[in-house]
């Protein structure tokens, strides 16, 4: 039973043998009276589409056809997106169909072929690969939920300990010396799979913050956030390798923009909760707690989430697996050079812009817990969703690179003025940032899992991920420490640091080779 169905009944002003045989003529296919017949679909979203018409009498000098579009397509987590994208999707292919045969009658020219909106994938997916690719986007919400608690509640929690914002920048950095456990979880998808680490790590996450949100002290909670953060980011790495490996060609960064735009939720759900964090010197423990709840869907999601058939491909004809020294061979060593200082870079901006942003709102600008919930919702939570649609197909026509390039460069600039101005642009230059800061992060996740091979792309992506993680620390440590002691104020300190991501754009990113309209098995082919 179609999950989607719309029809649209069109009259005609001719014959109905005249009408039948525009149609012939037009769809390519024989037409019989009061008969549903395929049509071919001008751009569906899913393999399961289909497109009929029918053709019936009314009167004698008058024809009426029957359009009807269904899809049957089921995607778990994420059903009611996918079926309202199938149902706009349906409602295109239909008006276009009418003008096509409207055209065909008229001996008029064919109609243009309607644009296709950016939330739709640049090539159709299979009920498989939608349904995987869902499941590693649900994925990104838990990982990502219990990842962002420290970051919006950073200030609740040093308040509550009686800490201050050197001990705030080191707890941060500390918690990224995780870093070490990501690296392992990452390599051991490569020998192991990717689905069985999926699931370690999105278990370890839980636990790590139910300890820290039942933390005695401030060293209890910063040790428990480090676990926190190292599963995070391994479950993060993985699924996003997952996205990728499962996506059709030439809809790579359209499937880990999906992963973004699940990886926003995660976001959008702490900063839901943040006004918790008002209630007393104990509020922020409730988000941690709740966060901790979600391990009752771990079960759910093992039945759901399946090894990518590319790394099961690979692992059957017995190829070694998560070796070292494969990512640094003549093919992949510059990549993984260029790729890992780009990392360490752009985090070193990134992460105090980030994770000091909601401390900075407080201290700058008296903005309360409430306020900055608004704040973050009016400049990240729209304009990212816009700006995570909009980067996966402009990364797919315009290509990885100029992306990244023009993406780091508007990010930055907009950012930084975030920090050194107040009144509207405060809440405009931020706005704009984000959505270049999406641009530029959709280009790069996918250059990270495209550039190298399949049984080390885990391994790759896990080194990588400790470059950016080395780039965080440094970053947290010279603003809270050393630039805020040099200039005064936060604010200016951390628009120092913007320094780093700059020359990433200019320097590294054109170094890197094209990845977009190539095969991904040509773009990194094994080196076994």
């Amino acid at each position: 039973m179609p999950h989607v169905r719309r029809r649209l009944l069109v009259t005609f002003d001719a014959p109905v043998e005249q009408v039948r045989a525009a149609a012939e003529r037009q769809f390519s296919t024989s037409v019989a009276t009061d008969a549903p017949v395929d049509i071919p679909a001008y751009a569906p979203i899913d393999t399961t589409m289909r497109l009929f018409v029918t053709i019936d009498a009314d009167y004698s000098r008058v024809a009426r056809a029957q359009f009807v579009a269904e899809s049957t397509i089921d995607v778990p987590y994420f059903g009611w997106f996918v079926r309202a994208l199938a149902y706009v999707s349906a409602g295109r292919e239909l008006r276009y169909a009418t003008a096509q045969l409207r055209a065909a009658l008229d001996g008029a020219p064919p109609p243009p072929p309607p644009r296709k909106l950016p939330i739709f994938p640049p090539v159709p997916f299979t009920p498989e690969q939608a349904a995987r690719l869902g499941t590693v986007a649900f994925i990104a919400v838990i990982a990502n939920f219990c990842g962002t608690l420290l970051t919006q509640n950073g200030d609740a929690v040093t308040k509550a300990f009686g800490k201050g914002d050197s001990d705030l920048g080191f707890a941060l950095a500390i918690a990224r010396a995780g870093v070490l456990v990501s690296l392992v979880a990452a390599a051991m998808a490569d020998r192991f799979g990717r689905r069985r680490l999926i699931l370690m790590c999105l278990v370890g996450a839980c636990l790590a913050n139910a300890l820290a949100a039942a933390a005695p002290s401030f060293e209890v909670f910063t040790g428990a956030q480090l676990f926190t953060r190292a599963f995070v980011n391994a479950a993060l790495v993985i699924g996003s390798i997952a996205a990728i490996e499962e996506a059709p060609e030439q809809a790579r960064a359209f499937a880990f923009a999906m992963f973004g735009l699940a990886f926003g939720v995660g976001v959008g759900l702490s900063v839901l909760l943040l006004p918790l964090a008002d209630i007393g010197n104990f509020g922020w423990r409730i988000s941690f707690a709740l966060s901790a709840l979600l391990v009752f869907f771990i079960p759910r999601l093992a039945r759901d989430l399946r090894e990518t058939e590319r790394y099961a491909s690979v692992a059957a004809r017995l190829v070694q697996r998560g070796r070292l020294r494969e990512v640094f061979t003549s093919s992949y060593r510059v990549r993984f050079v260029l790729l890992g200082v780009a990392a360490f870079l752009i985090n070193v901006f990134a992460a105090p812009s980030s994770q000091l942003t909601n401390r900075y709102l407080r201290r700058a600008h008296d903005f309360t817990n409430a306020k900055i919930g608004l704040f973050r919702g009016v400049t990240a939570g729209v304009p990212g969703l816009v700006g995570v649609i909009i980067a996966g197909k402009v990364a797919e026509s315009r290509g990885r690179r100029v992306v990244t390039i023009l993406g780091l460069l508007v990010a930055t600039s907009f950012q930084v003025l975030f920090f050194l101005s107040s009144g509207a642009l405060l809440w405009i230059a931020p706005t704009i940032a984000i959505v270049a800061t999406a641009f530029a992060g959709i280009a790069i996740g996918t250059l990270d899992s495209e550039l190298f091979p399949t049984e080390v792309r885990g391994t790759s992506n896990g080194f990588l991920l400790v470059c950016g993680v080395t780039g965080s620390a440094t970053g947290l440590v010279l603003a809270t420490t050393v630039l805020k002691s040099a200039v005064g104020t936060l604010g200016p300190a951390i628009a120092l640091c913007a320094i780093a991501p700059v020359a990433a754009a200019l320097l590294i990113f054109p170094r890197l080779p094209e990845t977009a309209d190539r095969r991904l098995d040509d773009v990194s082919p094994s080196e076994m």
